[in-house]
Formats: C-alpha cells, structure tokens, sequence
C-alpha cells in the first residue's frame, strides 16, 4: 500500500502537511491481475495516521484572523443565480439558524479547509447535514432511507462531511431547545453510527459493501434498534411518501387548458410559466439528456412526450439557481412522468480541493450525477445530465415517492436514534469509494471515545460560530446590505 503527499499547488487548495492515504485521483484502467493490500494492513495504516493527526485535532475550530466576512462569502456565492431569486433566499436563510447553515455550505466549505485533514479521501456528498438525508422510492417500489442530494458532490476528507453532520444536529437542536446535554449525545450518536458501521463494513468484500440499503421495514442499524417513537415517526413520514408520486403531484400541480390538456398551474414565485424560447430549450436539453440515459431506460423514456415547462424554486441553498420542471405524457394523459431540471453549480468545496476525477469534472451535471450513483445505495433510474444554453443540468424524476423525517420529531430517543443511522448512512456512502478499512483504522471503535468528544467539542463551537455568523446576516438585512423578500411558504 502507498503513502502519498499530494502536490499542493496541484490541488488546488492551501498547504498544509498531511498524509493521503490512497488518494483518489484519475480513476486508473482496471487491472484484474494484481491483488491490493489485505484490509486488515490497511486499517493498522488508518490507524497509524492518528499519530500524525490525532482524534483530539478535530476538536479545535480555528479562529484565524484572516477569515472572510462570511456574509462576503454568501455574496459571492450569488454570482450567476437568477438576481429576481436572490431576496427569496436571503430570507430562506435567515429565517432560523438552521436554515442559515443549509444555505452558508460556501462559509464552512472554508471553515473546514483550515482544520485538520486525516489524509483519507472519499467521494463526499459535501452538504451531508440531516436535512439532506430523507426517504424515496426505489425502482421496485420500496422506500429506503438515505442520502438525497447531491448538488456539492466532490472528492475530499471523509471527516468534512461527517463535521457537517455534527453541526447540523447540534444548530438544529438548539432550534427546538433541546438541552446541551441531549445534544451533544446526538453528536456523541453520529459518530459512533459512523465508527460501529466502518468497522463492521472494514473487512467486507465490496459488492457486500454496495448492496446495503436501508428499507424502511429494515431499520435496525448495527448497534442500535428503533424504538418504539421513532418507528412511529418513520411509519407517518412513510405513509406521506407513499402518497407523493406522479398522480399525486398531477393533482397538486396541474391544471386542464381549454383544449383539454394538461398544464403547470402557476404559483409564483415558486412555480411560474416560462416563455416560448425557454420552454423549447428545456426540451432539446431533454432530448439531449436521454443520451446519458442506458439504452433500455433510454426506450422507456422515448414513449413520452412533454407537454408543458414551467420553472419551479426548489430548496434553500439552491434558490437562484435555474430549476425546470417538465411535465410528460405516455400512453395517455393520465400516464404523467415529472422530470426536474435543475442547474448544477460549482461546489462550495471546489476552491480547497482538487475535485472530482477527470472525465466527471468536465460537466457540474455529470459530476452530481456520478457523485450520486457513487454515494447511494439505490439511485432513481432516470439520472442523467444535459447541457442547456451553455450551462450545465442534472435530471431526475420528481416526487418519486419522496420524504424527510421532520427536524421536529428528531427530540428525546428519535433525536439519538437518528443521529446514529445517519452517521451509519454516511459511513455505508464513503465505504462505496473510499478505503472502509483505513477509515475505520483511523476512527477506531465506537466505544474508543476519543473522536467522537472531539466532534462533539467541535460541534459546539460550531454551532456558536454559526449563531455568530447568523447574527452578522441578520444584521446586513437590516442595514440593506441584503434584500429579503416574503416567502410563501414561510
């Protein structure tokens, strides 16, 4: 096995000494004669790199005196979104200091490109905070449970996400006034879901490590059981999943033209109509997209045809950026299929790391959607990417069957359990492209504590930091220095 020290310069991110373990780079030609190292030397290596950078590094929030006015940072991530859109995100983010984190991914995308690097690279998902965890239906009509957005995807230390993941359970908890106690266990239970699951997936093969999926019915992650609130929780965000598919949203949504047709009905600012030339240039990005597509779902899609476009604002972090959704019909006009198509943007993470591996960093669209099938277990079979008056895509079907678990059922046992299966989660999603054994080596056990009080003390940090920084956004509004608008669905 070898130990590298990657050039900095070539990077693209600030020196630091580090050891890489395995980097992952251009992804290699296949070689099927050479066996890799045994895993059980590769975890001792894992291990070896705590001397280096020792689980109570990751404790320490840097507060360098060079940090960037983090309201700068969100201006500057505006570059190139839909200026009309901008009010409606500034007052998405700053209606709490939850939905302020979701929308700063760029503030801690540098935050984190200060401290301390294990030296392990995986494909992360990049915005891994648990409102980015949620259900959808899978090609057989199950629901699983699992990351769902992927718009940050990059390569990068596996411990930047779970960091993310740490914050975001620490700010949304102080959100619903749990105590300090309560969570710091939910950090405490995030990262250990995380170390149970990676050492457990360490001596795996891989394609044991592909095929885990969490099923709904299948909620029992290794080293902790559902209880009997949070299997309620599950069975109630389940059964609203079950009613979003693409009839329901028909009915939600659409409305009959004079002819008899089916059309978007509007609700601006969310849902509005797009203009002729628009509306032409979604559908050749459509045409173009099922290029992408495998020849057999490519036959599918051939049997539909869209009949209307309209541009819909989604999310928190991704508002301005242009999303479309189209409408389609197959065998008749109650055969609909939703399909969104949604701009794809640089990641926040992009100016600290050297990035995806050539040829996937061509296309932003290509990038989320390789990020993607790399990171989730079962994946929405009409992924693909498309390219729309020169600026980059991703497509996916809408409403398949999709749901979150709400933050605010996420207090007492619920709020632990969780914690822990999206620690778990996260762990089975960089186990897919990065070396389980090594991490798991450098994480050591969940009942070894060491790395998961650090977390927690970082957590809390952050979770200060982010007040701070809120406070400071609040403040531009304000003196307007930022525009917010009224948001409907606030």
């Amino acid at each position: 096995m070898s130990v590298d020290v990657p050039d900095e310069a070539e990077a693209g991110r600030p020196a630091a000494d580090e050891v890489v373990l395995e980097p992952l780079a251009d992804f290699p030609t296949i070689d099927l004669r050479e066996s890799g190292e045994p895993w059980d030397r590769r975890r001792a290596a894992g291990k070896d790199l705590r001397m280096a950078v020792p689980h109570a590094a990751h404790a320490v929030l840097p507060e360098p005196e060079e940090r960037p006015d983090p309201v700068s940072l969100i201006e500057q991530a505006h570059a190139g979104r839909q200026e009309a859109l901008l009010p409606l995100r500034v007052a998405r983010m700053a209606s709490s200091p939850f939905a302020f984190l979701r929308g700063a991914a760029h503030v801690m995308a540098w935050d984190l490109a200060q401290t301390p690097r294990s030296g392990i690279m995986v494909v992360m998902n990049g915005d891994a905070h648990i409102s980015n965890f949620g259900l959808f239906g899978t090609p057989q009509r199950d629901i699983v449970l699992d990351l769902n957005d992927f718009d940050e995807v990059t390569v990068g230390p596996w411990e930047w996400d779970l960091k993310r993941l740490a914050a975001s359970l620490e700010v949304a908890a102080r959100g619903y006034e749990v105590s300090p106690r309560e969570r710091r266990d939910a950090v405490l239970a995030a990262v250990a879901g995380y170390q149970h699951t990676m050492t457990e997936l360490a001596p795996q093969g891989p394609l044991d490590v592909w095929h885990q999926a969490a099923r709904v019915d299948q909620l029992d992650f290794a080293g902790i059981e559902i209880d009997p609130d949070s299997r309620s929780v599950v069975a109630k965000a389940v059964e609203k999943a079950r009613k979003r598919n693409n009839k329901s949203l028909l009915a939600r949504v659409g409305e009959r033209r004079v002819d008899g047709g089916w059309r978007f009905r509007e609700e601006p600012p969310i849902l509005t109509r797009v203009d002729a030339e628009t509306h032409e240039a979604v559908i050749g990005g459509l045409e173009r997209y099922a290029e992408t597509l495998p020849r057999e779902r490519r036959f599918m899609l051939s049997r539909y045809h869209v009949v209307d476009v309209a541009h819909r604002v989604v999310g928190v972090g991704s508002v301005g950026t242009r999303a479309y959704v189209a409408l389609l019909c197959g065998n008749s006009d109650q055969d609909v299929l939703f399909l969104q198509v949604k701009e794809a943007v640089s990641p926040a993470h992009a100016p600290y790391l050297a990035g995806m591996p050539a040829p996937y960093a061509a296309h932003e669209g290509e990038r989320v959607i390789y990020g993607q099938r790399l990171l989730q277990a079962v994946g929405d079979p009409l992924l693909g990417w498309t390219t729309i008056a020169e600026r980059p895509f991703y497509v996916r079907q809408m409403k398949n069957m999709k749901g979150d678990i709400p933050v605010s059922c996420m207090t007492g046992q619920p709020l632990v359990y969780f914690s822990w299966a999206y620690g778990s989660l996260l762990a089975r999603a960089h186990a897919r492209t990065g070396d389980a054994a090594a991490i798991a080596g450098y994480c050591g056990r969940d009942r070894q504590a060491g790395l998961r009080e650090a977390l927690a003390d970082w957590a809390q940090a952050y979770g200060d930091r982010n007040d701070a920084d809120y406070q400071r956004f609040r403040e531009a509004i304000a003196q307007g220095r930022l525009e917010a608008a009224d948001d409907p669905l606030l």
